[in-house]
């Protein structure tokens, strides 16, 4: 197979513009995603992190059209740009597709990875099987070709193809049912991959294995990818942008060295202040005190306000936009400027 080459002059592959779902609850309307626009240009890495509820997946399953039916999407605009021989060949506005369609966009152009790999198999088919469906519902590879190309992609991804090819689902590890999810994911050669959780309720070891799986597909396969996780030591690790989301909002995006070395949203701030590390101390770990809010009932002006040690009157009243504060640096917070400073001395303290 060709290798990807670097695109850097073109595009992005998907742009995202002004975006707000809304799911139907019985107490009102869940405000999951809010106003959200980023890009992720050709070969490049997306990291959305944030606590459990913020809206990162939302986001996902809004992409590939996978949203529950008591979901809506408000506004916004999905644009997805197809490359071939160093131009576009096909652009596509997602959210106009009608059904048909978006069961052809997805895994052809983009394919999600979800993080219960047993659950996304289904478990009375072989893996070959699966893979067979895949191929037969976008009208693509049949037989030996079929067989070639998934023998080459799991070995891609560490697998014994062979034993694989043959088995079915329960018959793997978890950390095998995942590689194979990634594999599957990559059969139709799509240009956009979205990977929600991939390493969670694995062992060190086996995420280990499988960051690595993935550093070697992006350097090999070259598609872009949006990686959402809340552990933010892996999208260090795999992004090349991050991405803060809380309340359904992005609070704070930039490349991923500016965002982890000089963050200047409270809320950034404390999620990395959160982690452990091997040479810091005990003593050195903070948590974020109270609860996310209620996306039914949000509290008035900045969302991150009643948990905010620095929230003032203009906190609790006016919800601020992301503001540039440095080249691809963005932040939505009225007390950027003195956040880091102000929060050590309150740390100190």
């Amino acid at each position: 197979m060709m290798l990807a080459q670097q695109e850097t002059n073109l595009p992005p592959t998907i742009s995202i513009k002004n975006l707000s779902i809304d799911y139907k609850a019985k107490r009102g309307q869940v405000q999951a995603v809010r106003n959200i626009s980023f890009e992720v240009d050709r070969g490049e890495a997306m990291a959305l992190i944030g606590e459990s509820g913020s809206g990162k997946t939302t986001i996902g399953l809004g992409v590939v059209g996978l949203l529950p039916p008591t979901a809506k999407i408000r506004q916004g605009e999905i644009i997805y740009r197809r490359a071939a021989d160093g131009k576009i060949v096909d652009e596509i506005d997602v959210l106009k597709l009608n059904p048909q369609q978006i069961r052809q966009f997805r895994w052809k152009e983009c394919a999600m990875v979800f993080q219960g790999a047993l659950n996304a198999f289904n478990p009375v088919l072989r893996i070959s099987d699966q893979f067979a469906d895949t191929a037969s519902a976008h009208n693509a590879l049949r037989g030996m070709a079929l067989k070639e190309r998934a023998t080459e992609i799991l070995h891609m991804v560490r697998l014994d193809a062979d034993r694989v090819w043959r088995s079915y689902p329960h018959e793997l590890s978890g950390g095998m049912r995942q590689r194979v999810l990634i594999a599957l994911s990559l059969l139709l050669e799509p240009q956009l991959i979205i990977m929600d959780e991939p390493t969670t309720a694995l062992d060190v070891l086996t995420q280990r294995n499988i960051m690595d799986v993935l550093k070697d597909l992006r350097k090999n396969l070259n598609f872009s990818l949006i990686f959402i996780s809340h552990d933010l030591s892996l999208a260090a690790e795999l992004a090349d942008k991050v991405s803060t989301v809380y309340a359904g909002k992005i609070v704070e995006l930039g490349d991923v060295y500016t965002v982890f070395r000089n963050p200047y949203h409270p809320y950034t701030i404390g999620l990395i202040h959160a982690v452990p590390t091997l040479a810091g101390r005990k003593e050195d770990l903070t948590s974020i005190p109270g609860s996310p809010p209620d996306l039914i009932n949000m509290p008035t002006g900045c969302k991150f306000h009643p948990r905010c040690p620095l929230a003032d009157d203009q906190c609790k009243t006016q919800e601020p936009d992301l503001e540039e504060i440095g080249k691809g640096h963005r932040v939505a917070c009225w007390k950027w400027q003195t956040a880091r400073e102000t929060l050590k001395r309150f740390k100190a303290s």
